[in-house]
């Protein structure tokens, strides 16, 4: 990858700081080692430098789309073709049994029983099923990720692991895979299993029982592996390494209070992943930038005496933003020393153009990092925020990123760390994800609390009798935290 940014659109006359220069001595130095076993990571991964693993179209064929999409492909979320199975708990359970009994099992056959698992954890809360197995699993899992019988099987472990972390509330999985997954990480010769083994460690770190502490430490790794273009983990210039990267890291982040220490260097290496020719890699470096612009701002409190003197950027009067609420966000540090200069380089990705680059990109990119831009100028603003006046208000439109739930409710996502935080669910739990908020995944509603507009819709609508009431506790939840978001 950073071979191809010699041909991108902004590598002109960018500064290299010392830590990158640095950087790019060491990476030099191994470069023509790894050469050849890159170029054979690439071949084998190259279908998914822009695409995730899923057992999404054949329970276990490793395709899906990326985690970058747009608004109007969030109505998927609803879609739910395993709605109908009444008797999928007896199948869970005849799953479960075939993943544990790995004697008498074969790597066709575990690939199936894996495949299974991910198909029904993905479609159905299935907490109260495993709960008596969480440590049998974790041990097969692992045994799977460990010796890679084969690429698919150990990706399906993989992938079932992360289900494991997202549905049992288990305090433990961390601890019980951290080595194992940075192990997997940094020794695997397959991309396929790299990308699935950051993807995984992402998040056991965030749902499987984690201090802050042990989240900045992988927050670190992850950072070192987007600096080095993936030659920290020898995947050097695997675009879809480096884009999991940034998109793990930028979902940990959204769980750390404060990054006011850490947040000039990390825009320094996102800055330079903007000059990357893989446009999944820029959107997901320019998103983590609005993020650590965003979390610049915190909520005013007492203490707090009112400045008259405020930067240009925030001259706009908070009551006029459409949709805030609670009390008005106050600067409390600058997240990178020339904002200036880099909201040049994001508004020119906000309006790139060239023969290189394909009509989608191109529209992604302008989409994207005009809602980038947008934050960095003025961090109280969220993504997709529009600022074109409504003529029946004569307030600017404001936030226009939402999500149906059903056909009642809506989800505004209009702070970052709600996009990055929901993107990262929807790339585990894809079609599942309603029926895990529906059903009440705890993990799923802590890491996103999102407000329901209109929750009229209820589990025994959908033939979901046995947690009717674990939804209505959940639904008024959600509302009661709608003041703290």
């Amino acid at each position: 990858m950073h071979d191809l940014r010699r041909q991108a659109l902004l590598e002109s006359r960018k500064t290299v700081s010392r830590k990158a220069a640095s950087r790019e001595a060491s990476r030099s130095n191994s470069r023509v080692v790894s050469a050849q076993t890159s170029r054979q990571n690439s071949r084998q991964s190259s279908r998914a430098a822009s695409r995730y693993p899923s057992d999404e179209e054949d329970e276990g064929n490793l395709s899906d789309e990326t985690g970058t999409w747009s608004t109007s492909s969030l109505d998927d979320l609803a879609e739910n073709p395993e709605s109908d199975n009444a008797d999928w708990p007896e199948e869970l359970a005849d799953c479960i049994q075939d993943i544990l009994d790995r004697k008498r099992s074969s790597v066709q056959g575990r690939e199936e029983a894996l495949s299974s698992f991910c198909r029904l954890s993905k479609f159905h809360y299935v907490e109260e099923e495993i709960r008596n197995h969480i440590q049998d699993l974790l041990a097969a899992f692992s045994r799977s990720i460990k010796y890679e019988s084969s690429v698919r099987e150990s990706v399906l472990a993989l992938k079932a692991l992360e289900f494991l972390a997202v549905t049992a509330y288990d305090d433990t999985i961390y601890d019980a895979v951290e080595s194992l997954l940075t192990r997997t990480i940094r020794d695997s010769t397959s991309g396929l299993i790299k990308v699935a083994a950051i993807n995984c460690l992402g998040t056991c770190a965030y749902f499987g029982g984690t201090s802050e502490e042990a989240k900045m430490d992988q927050m670190e790794m992850l950072l070192d592996i987007v600096a080095s273009d993936g030659q920290s983990i020898d995947a050097s210039d695997d675009a879809a390494v480096v884009t999991v990267a940034l998109q793990q890291w930028g979902f940990l982040a959204t769980d750390i209070e404060d990054l006011e220490g850490e947040s000039e260097e990390v825009v320094e290496i996102m800055i330079e992943q903007l000059a990357s020719a893989d446009s999944n890699v820029q959107i997901a470096a320019g998103e983590n930038i609005a993020l650590l612009y965003e979390k610049s701002y915190t909520p005013q409190e007492e203490e707090d005496e009112s400045d008259e003197d405020e930067d240009n950027e925030d001259e706009e009067d908070e009551e006029d933003i459409p949709g805030s609420s609670g009390p008005k966000l106050i600067k409390r540090y600058t997240p990178y020393h020339d904002t200036y200069q880099l909201e040049r380089i994001l508004a020119s990705l906000a309006t790139v153009s060239g023969k290189r680059i394909s009509k989608k990109d191109k529209k992604s990119l302008h989409t994207n990092f005009a809602s980038i831009l947008t934050t960095v100028e003025n961090p109280r603003l969220g993504p997709m925020y529009s600022k074109a006046i409504n003529q029946n208000t004569n307030r600017q439109y404001g936030s226009k990123r939402q999500v149906k739930v059903g056909s009642e409710g809506v989800m505004n996502i209009d702070r970052w760390w709600k996009w990055l935080r929901l993107a990262s669910l929807r790339r585990v739990l894809q079609g599942g994800f309603m029926e895990h908020y529906f059903q009440g995944n705890r993990a799923v509603l802590d890491a996103l609390p999102v407000m329901l507009r209109d929750a009229r819709r209820t589990n025994a609508d959908r033939g979901g009798h046995k947690k009717a009431a674990r939804m209505r506790n959940s639904t008024k939840r959600m509302i009661l935290e709608e003041d703290s978001l």
